[in-house]
């Protein structure tokens, strides 16, 4: 592990774990982690000496390791997993049908925008950049409410600097709703961009009409809907329409395809592809519970 210039607390690491600690203040090495080496210095100059020395003296991690075959092999069973997923023709389809067929048609060079939960972080997975600073999303913060703003800046500057790419942005229902409005900007500047709505009814998961329906018979909305539940198909193609760009509501794959199609041969006007999808999908199981833990 590499340590400069902070602190940190290593209860979940483990003992055998070896550290590296670089800091300008002698005081602080080995304060709260005990380092297998230290180093005394500004991070530039030793970053500098250390990869001198290293072109000195080349090295690289061995291929045959049995860390190497654990990983290879999980990476493998991943890929399986998410094929079986993105391949299902049941509808409503998952998250995975979905970037399946929206990949199988994006053009390589395109600016991918990705903002949502399960949206963002299953699409960073499947929805690959083949070129660098072609990816614009919240990171590491969970940020929601940035994703049409990440695409308009991308739009004005691809405008000036490469009219032919193509700005995409992918977000769930629940992070359109915090900056959804939006569009009306895009459409004031007439900007291409393409909005794909994965539309769950909800926040991580939603209901489906008739539940909805259901729901409506017990008591007050108010009261009895779950917070996190959104309004059942709700149609923010409409949005975009309504300020004269294109909507499309899509529910199967096929639809979804053809929007798409028709979304990337108009490079003139903003479009909005409505994806309908079944409201308890969730990404694959994963080994940890905390990566897909969450406190609603």
């Amino acid at each position: 592990m590499f340590l400069v210039n902070l602190r940190i607390c290593v209860i979940d690491w483990s003992a055998a774990s070896l550290w590296i600690q670089v800091d300008l203040c002698a005081e602080e090495l080995g304060n709260n982690v005990r380092p297998a080496v230290a180093l005394l210095g500004d991070v530039n100059s030793v970053v500098e000496q250390l990869l001198s020395a290293l072109k000195q003296n080349m090295w690289k991690y061995p291929s045959d390791t049995e860390w190497w075959s654990m990983l290879k092999e999980k990476i493998q069973s991943n890929e399986q997993t998410t094929k079986e997923l993105a391949l299902q023709s049941s509808v409503p389809m998952n998250y995975y049908t979905v970037f399946h067929h929206v990949r199988e048609l994006l053009p390589k060079d395109c600016v991918i925008v990705s903002e949502g939960a399960n949206t963002m972080d299953i699409g960073r997975t499947m929805l690959h950049n083949y070129l660098p600073r072609h990816r614009l999303d919240a990171g590491t913060f969970g940020t929601m409410g940035v994703g049409l703003g990440f695409a308009i800046a991308a739009a004005v500057v691809a405008r000036e600097e490469d009219p032919a790419k193509r700005v995409v942005c992918v977000e769930g229902d629940s992070a359109f709703g915090f900056s959804g409005m939006e569009v009306e900007t895009i459409c004031r500047y007439n900007l291409p961009i393409i909005i794909i709505v994965v539309n769950n009814n909800g926040i991580y998961s939603g209901l489906d009409k008739d539940t909805w329906k259901e729901m409506e018979k017990i008591g007050d909305l108010t009261s009895v809907a779950p917070p996190v539940s959104l309004l059942p198909e709700a149609r923010y193609e409409q949005v975009m329409a309504a300020f004269g760009g294109r909507g499309f509501f899509v529910q199967t794959p096929a639809e979804l395809q053809e929007a798409l199609r028709k979304c990337l041969a108009d490079p003139e006007k903003p479009c909005l592809i409505n994806v309908m999808i079944d409201p308890a999908s969730d990404r694959k199981q994963q080994d940890f519970p905390w990566l897909t833990r969450s406190n609603l």
